[in-house]
């Protein structure tokens, strides 16, 4: 025991301060299980700032985003990105396609003369809603809505 003390530089005090805190339990085990079902709950795609958060709203129990961070790394779980759908013009069921005409000219000389729109999705409380707008490019005014 004093050669093995002696080899890794620690005080047989120490050595057996760790040997008590090791042979009891867990004081981190009920964050570690909090931290488990909120990881589990989000499908495995929250980080530590939002495994906090949703700790925080579920519970009502604050712990340090810090904190929150080392439990998750002495747990071994991250966050996994999900991956990106690439959708093709069969996916997504569209019937026109027009031919690029703008060419990436957004200059107009006159009024009327280039209109351009897009489409946004808005998230709401009743569900999704969409905006279109058509903006003349000679002075950027909306057109319609």
């Amino acid at each position: 025991m004093k050669a093995m003390c002696a080899f890794f530089g620690v005080s047989r005090a120490a050595y057996y301060a760790w040997v008590k805190r090791s042979a009891g339990p867990d004081p981190e085990a009920g964050r570690k299980e909090l931290i488990q079902k909120a990881y589990q709950a989000s499908h495995r795609t929250y980080g530590y700032r939002r495994v906090t958060w949703w700790i925080a709203q579920k519970w009502g129990v604050t712990i340090n985003h810090k904190a929150v961070l080392r439990l998750m790394n002495q747990l071994g779980i991250r966050s996994v990105a999900r991956k990106r759908r690439i959708y093709k013009n069969s996916q997504l069921e569209t019937y026109h396609s027009y031919p690029n005409l703008l060419n990436r000219d957004f200059t107009a000389t006159r009024p009327n003369q280039k209109w351009v729109t897009d489409v946004t999705f808005i998230l709401t409380r009743e569900g999704w809603a969409y905006l279109s707008t058509i903006k003349d490019l000679y002075d950027n005014f909306i057109v319609a809505h």
